[in-house]
């Protein structure tokens, strides 16, 4: 019989508090972000954000400047040992030719004679036949020889020095002819060339490394001074992200941080000037539903206090003033409404274009407007102009224009619309009403959201119409204008691109 613990699992086993965690759940502790490449990666990214753009610059030029120097060292070093060793062949050579050719010595004899008559002491000096023989004053004046200098007895053309050890000992060898079936032979240590040559090998990396730091140090001065800028720049994105203050920032010079700055400087006033509209927007709608919303409550705190039992009876008369009250007012509040939300959208670059008929368009639009239009007549000059556009924003715009005309003409007059192309590319939408005119000083306000004259304060509508009109124009490209009509009432224009339908029989 096996005896349980309290926990419910086999006497003596250990709890699952007290178990070892298995391998692959620790494996899967540490690199669940080792699947994720977060585990490995974080080390490394937190030291790639320490080493900075400066730092970057500074070690970039730090190793351009070692590559330069390698290359540089390596050449001059290579170019002086060349160069040494040339002059080292043709000072040999001059002397091996002037004694070999000297009418006062004969190569018998030269070649008998101690080296220190020839002014240098470390100089070999041999007389090699074509037979193979070898003359030299003793065994310790005797030269490397070989092959190369054989063949100078043999042919009689000199040939190029070339480096020969003895000893243990590195010596430049020079053969001359010196007669029939002879050769001058001189041969000197290259003792003074190698402690050139390394003298330079051990001065050339210390030059190299003091040019490496100086790079390095004019690389960090460099970018310092050139991402002063960008510094600026990052400090004026965090103080945007932190405080939301769109400030410009202050710009110096005419090169491309300079630039970058005035762009950035660009997109804080897109920012600001967006910001500002918004805000403008908000309060502009607030201030045009507190005026329907109030009047709303008071018309329905009316009709419910007229409900109550110890209440005056309200006649019937004044509750259906008081209910057509409250119907225009909500329809009024719902145009608003749709008005917001047709001029919040900013969506010109998904907006639906097809090619439309603008006289289908006015078509629709003017059957909307005359279901409302009472007395108002209307006059329509139409042209056939086709156009790439939204047909339900265009619609809207033209029933917009119609609406404004409407209201302000008189009972009976006549409201006149004319669609007048300026040029193969370009078409008016012209609206003339009846009415008074706009005043000259609110002439530049017409289209502009919430705006209203001071005769139209007590006019019905949200001041959102003639706006919604400009920014449908603006999305197809085309402008508005307001003026006076030569009826002596407002003229309110849309242009719009497109292109004139050809007539019948027109190829």
């Amino acid at each position: 019989m096996t005896r349980t613990d309290p926990g419910g699992g086999p006497a003596g086993a250990p709890r699952d508090d007290e178990r070892p965690e298995p391998w692959w759940r620790r494996a899967l502790g540490t690199g669940r972000a080792l699947g994720t490449g977060r585990a490995l990666g974080t080390d490394r990214d937190a030291d790639r954000e320490r080493f900075t753009l400066r730092a970057r610059i500074g070690v970039l030029a730090a190793l351009v400047a070692a590559a330069m120097v390698l290359i540089v060292s390596a050449a001059a070093f290579l170019v002086v040992r060349q160069n040494l060793t040339s002059s080292l062949d043709e000072t040999l050579r001059l002397r091996a030719a002037a004694a070999a050719q000297s009418d006062l010595i004969n190569p018998q004899l030269l070649a008998s004679l101690p080296p220190a008559v020839l002014g240098a002491a470390d100089l070999h000096i041999a007389l090699v036949y074509s037979s193979g023989l070898v003359t030299s004053a003793d065994a310790a004046s005797l030269p490397p020889l070989g092959e190369p200098e054989l063949e100078v007895a043999q042919d009689g053309v000199t040939q190029p020095g070339r480096t020969a050890v003895l000893d243990g000992v590195p010596f430049r060898v020079v053969a001359v002819p010196a007669g029939e079936g002879r050769a001058l032979v001189i041969a000197q240590q290259l003792d003074t060339i190698t402690r050139v040559v390394s003298r330079m090998g051990t001065a050339l990396p210390l030059v190299g490394l003091g040019g490496v730091v100086l790079a390095a140090l004019a690389g960090v001065a460099v970018a310092r001074t050139g991402l002063r800028p960008v510094a600026r720049l990052t400090a004026a994105t965090e103080r945007v992200a932190t405080t939301g203050d769109l400030r410009p920032i202050p710009v110096s010079g005419s090169d491309e941080l300079a630039r970058l700055t005035l762009s950035f400087n660009a997109m804080l006033g897109g920012f600001a000037a967006s910001r500002e509209q918004q805000r403008r927007l908000v309060a502009d709608a607030g201030h045009e539903l507190r005026t329907p919303l109030t009047s709303l409550r008071t018309n329905l705190e009316l009709l419910a206090a007229a409900d109550r039992p110890d209440a005056p009876d309200l006649p019937a008369e004044d509750r259906a003033e008081l209910l057509a009250d409250v119907r225009a007012q909500v329809e009024e509040l719902s145009q608003l409404v749709g008005d917001l939300v047709e001029l919040a959208r900013d969506d010109a670059p998904t907006m639906t274009t097809e090619a439309l008929d603008l006289g289908e368009v006015v078509d629709r639009a003017l059957a909307r407007v005359r279901r409302r239009a009472g007395e108002i007549e209307f006059e329509i000059q139409r042209t056939p102009w086709i156009l790439d556009g939204d047909a339900d924003a265009l619609e809207r715009a033209v029933l917009n224009l119609l609406d404004n005309a409407v209201k302000w003409s008189p009972p009976g007059s006549r409201v006149r619309l004319s669609m007048v192309p300026i040029s193969p590319d370009w078409l008016v939408v012209e609206v003339a009403d009846a009415g008074d005119g706009i005043a000259p000083e609110d002439l530049p306000h017409v289209f502009d959201r919430f705006y209203r004259a001071d005769t139209s304060r007590t006019m019905p509508g949200s001041g959102l119409g003639l706006s919604i009109v400009a920014q449908a124009a603006a999305r197809h490209g085309g402008e508005v204008r307001a003026g006076r009509a030569p009826e002596g009432g407002a003229l309110l224009s849309m242009a719009l691109p497109g292109r004139a339908v050809p007539e019948a029989g027109t190829p």
